[in-house]
């Protein structure tokens, strides 16, 4: 792979994620007590991209397999969307804020699974030993997200930083998103599959679900992405409960980026050539409830060790997403790989994350006091739910190594 090609689609994965890593990690706090929307609200908000997930693979997929170059279609979705997420930032009340979050949604959710079939198209077969040094860049990117918003809001106030002047976040998001709008254009030509190929392109994705190793791991994943959301949303209050102050937030988060990278860039190339996807997705898995178990205990632990386990979550989220993608890309038919990807953010950031966003609030809901939160019973529910996925997918998922082979020589 030429530098020039590895630079481009590095600097298209730390855009993407940037975008995502400005608003995802900081949100809640702002939406609950700046704008005092209740859990379930803020949890609906959330919920946009997912819904829109569920949506993007009748779209994203299809038009990018069958009718317009990947790289433009990126484009025009990211100057889109990031006009109407400065729109966002301007609302105050819960139904404009969720009908602009809605509509942002529906044009983001497509270029997750999008930059990823770009990127494996251009990598062939060199997927195992590249992506992950390409896709690293994406987490850096939700790294410097982070770290840039905090260093404006200590900048800014040069203290505590207000809660209600926490849309900065959907300010900044919507400039990266128009900066990567622009740079999209500038991506590697990526055309649609014009011949031989079957114009339902994303009903043959469905058609993998037929391999029973397939289903097993589809349906570990969907569950697994549920409790992910325990991360997402409750963890910016929980660590402010702990005395981490809200302008610090987003930079203490970072850390799991940091340990993403790690288990990135190093860990995973060397792991997974000699280890297998299974394994490597088994360490994924585990992580979680091993996480959300410090989490559970977090007051009596204190906040170093809660900080320190904030690590378990890159490491599983390596493991298990990107090892995923990776996965997909391998037992996919060649001409369906944009659909089968969106197949995978269906599952996962689509129904997954939907659910589990709804899933979330409500158990907030339930442990919420009018004073305090119940911290341990709301991390214990997740905590149960990880361990049985990681029984589970050990039982029940297998090397698919004929297969792999196959898809490599098609490829």
């Amino acid at each position: 792979m030429s530098w020039s090609l590895r630079i481009r689609l590095s600097v298209m994965m730390f855009l993407q994620y940037a975008i995502w890593g400005a608003w995802a990690p900081v949100l809640y706090p702002y939406l609950t007590q700046g704008l005092h929307f209740t859990d379930v609200q803020a949890s609906w908000i959330f919920a946009a991209l997912w819904l829109a997930c569920i949506l993007s693979p009748w779209t994203g997929g299809q038009i990018a397999d069958r009718w317009v170059p990947t790289q433009v279609f990126l484009g025009v979705l990211h100057l889109a969307g990031g006009a109407v997420m400065l729109g966002c930032a301007k609302q105050h009340e819960f139904a404009s804020m969720m009908l602009l979050m809605a509509l942002y949604a529906l044009l983001y959710a497509p270029t997750l699974a999008l930059t990823n079939s770009l990127a494996f198209h251009h990598l062939k077969g060199a997927s195992e030993r590249e992506f992950g040094w390409v896709r690293v860049w994406g987490t850096i990117g939700w790294i410097v997200a982070g770290l840039g918003l905090t260093l404006w809001r200590r900048l800014a106030v040069g203290g505590e930083f207000p809660v209600e002047r926490m849309f900065d976040c959907l300010m900044l998001t919507g400039v990266v998103s128009l900066a990567m709008g622009g740079f999209c254009f500038l991506l590697p030509h990526t055309p649609p599959q014009q011949e031989g190929a079957d114009p339902l392109a994303f009903r043959r994705a469905f058609e993998l679900l037929k391999d029973r190793n397939f289903l097993a791991f589809m349906l570990i994943a969907f569950v697994v992405t549920t409790e992910l959301q325990f991360y997402y949303l409750p963890t910016p209050e929980f660590l402010m409960s702990l005395g981490v102050q809200g302008a610090n937030v987003s930079a203490t988060m970072a850390v799991a980026q940091v340990a993403e990278i790690v288990a990135m860039a190093l860990f995973l190339p060397l792991l997974l050539p000699k280890i297998g996807i299974r394994r490597c997705l088994a360490i994924g898995v585990i992580a979680w409830p091993l996480r959300y178990v410090v989490f559970a205990f977090g007051h009596a632990l204190g906040v170093g060790p809660v900080i320190a386990s904030l690590t378990l979550h890159g490491i599983g989220y390596t493991f298990f997403f990107v090892v995923s993608q990776i996965y997909v890309d391998k037992v996919a038919p060649p001409d369906i790989r944009a659909s089968a990807q969106s197949l995978l953010a269906l599952v996962t950031l689509g129904i997954g994350n939907f659910l589990g966003t709804q899933f979330t609030g409500l158990i907030m809901k339930h442990f919420r006091d009018p004073d305090s939160v119940n911290w341990t019973g709301v991390f214990l529910v997740p905590c149960a739910l990880t361990v049985a996925c990681a029984i589970a997918f050990l039982l029940f998922f297998k090397e698919p190594e004929k297969k792999l082979e196959a898809s490599e020589e098609a490829a």
